[in-house]
């Protein structure tokens, strides 16, 4: 047998790893599967705004040849404006690249920017496309730890406990998968402060920015570093429900020209794949200039904000499991009692959910945790359909 390529011994994802696959053999045999594990708004008769539709079938013809690598000139623009509202005074238009959907973005920046043996800063819990990116790259994701008891914010000491001679970048993710919390504006400080006196460079994931609940702003870590570098990652996929359309970019930020280098790193990756989609960069302006649409389901009676409540409502009611209440984004990362539960894997304890409640969910060892008690769930489903779910799943803990 052919071995794989070494590079890939690291990289994974539970989001659609083995709980996944063995759900899809279940669902190939005619059992009907709650797929909870993946945030695709679509598939939970979510629909895309009509402005979306509409730039997309009136626009179709100026996407049929490739574009500039870096992304069309409007949607470009429009991105800019938009991060410019958000208090990024340094990009200019050649700073922004547009890509297939985030994943590729973080791909490309991490071989942009890290040399093999440099260490990259990611929370725990974390979304494992950034340790891949970084293993892919050679580099090695060190893991600050976030406060469950301090509503899931990064532990800055620990941040500083971490770093080392070979520390090059801080990830921020922010609103935050899995946990679906948005950091105050005082915690983003305090990160970019970390990176001030460090010398880092930060990624910045704020992908969920426009998904966020109760009145609360978020805040972007490049408007609380002007003198920092810094590169910003967002996109389309979950605040207007277009997932498959892969519509994903990055901002530089930096004063002084300190991203140049990187820049040209850049230009020189876009330019292997030629372009992004551009279908999908077609609706990029008409997008950002909606954002009421989106806003739409984060209110009281909003689809978001009542599952949200439908979620926390069950937990509540049911012991030895909790949880904390998400801000933004359509994730929660419920904590059980292990010990009570007589639960040491957590993927057994999914399997079980998955065989006997014909539910999926993804284990929390999936993003990185480093215990075996807690478990993302997308709350997408309608709210008595979710509420449901959450009680089998609690009812499942409760039977063991």
């Amino acid at each position: 047998m052919i071995k794989n390529a070494r590079r890939m011994n690291t990289v994974h994802s539970d989001i659609r790893g083995p709980l996944y696959q063995e759900a899809l053999r279940m669902m190939k045999d005619g059992t009907s599967i709650l797929r909870l594990n993946t945030g695709n708004p679509a598939a939970f008769g979510f629909t895309l705004p009509d402005s979306v539709r509409g730039a997309l079938l009136d626009g179709i013809d100026k996407a049929v040849a490739y574009c500039d690598s870096r992304g069309m000139p409007d949607s470009r623009e429009a991105i800019l404006s938009y991060h410019r509202s958000k208090g990024l005074n340094h990009p200019v238009m050649e700073d922004i690249f547009i890509g297939n959907g985030v994943s590729e973005m973080a791909q490309m920046a991490a071989m942009a920017v890290l040399d093999p043996g440099d260490e990259i800063l990611v929370p725990c819990p974390n979304y494992s496309l950034w340790s891949n990116a970084a293993y892919l790259a050679g580099a090695v994701p060190v893991y600050y730890r976030c406060v469950e008891e301090n509503h899931w914010l990064p532990d800055l000491q620990d941040i500083e406990s971490k770093i080392t001679d070979r520390t090059k970048v801080l990830l921020i993710i922010n609103p935050n998968n899995p946990t679906g919390v948005l950091y105050p504006e005082e915690c983003v400080k305090a990160l970019c402060d970390i990176a001030r006196r460090h010398g880092l460079i930060i990624f910045s994931d704020e992908i969920y920015d426009r998904l966020v609940m109760d009145g609360k702003v978020h805040v972007s870590s490049a408007a609380m570093a002007e003198d920092l570098p810094v590169i910003t990652f967002n996109g389309l996929s979950k605040s207007h429900i277009i997932c498959g359309f892969r519509c994903g970019w990055m901002v530089l930020s930096s004063p002084d020209g300190e991203l140049n280098e990187i820049r040209d790193a850049l230009e020189r990756l876009s330019s292997m794949r030629l372009c992004g989609n551009t279908l999908t960069q077609l609706v990029i302006p008409a997008a950002l200039n909606d954002p009421e649409s989106t806003k739409a389901m984060l209110v009281p009676g909003g689809r978001l904000y009542e599952q949200r409540k439908a979620v926390v409502d069950v937990i509540s009611r049911n012991d030895g499991i909790s949880v904390v209440p998400n801000d933004a984004a359509f994730y929660v990362f419920p904590k059980y009692d292990a010990e009570r539960f007589h639960i040491r894997d957590d993927h057994d304890f999914g399997m079980g959910v998955l065989k006997e409640k014909h539910i999926l969910i993804v284990p929390g060892s999936g993003f990185g945790y480093p215990t075996p008690d807690h478990f993302r769930i997308v709350m997408l489903p309608e709210a008595d359909e979710l509420a449901k779910a959450v009680q089998d799943i609690a009812d499942y803990l409760h039977q063991l």
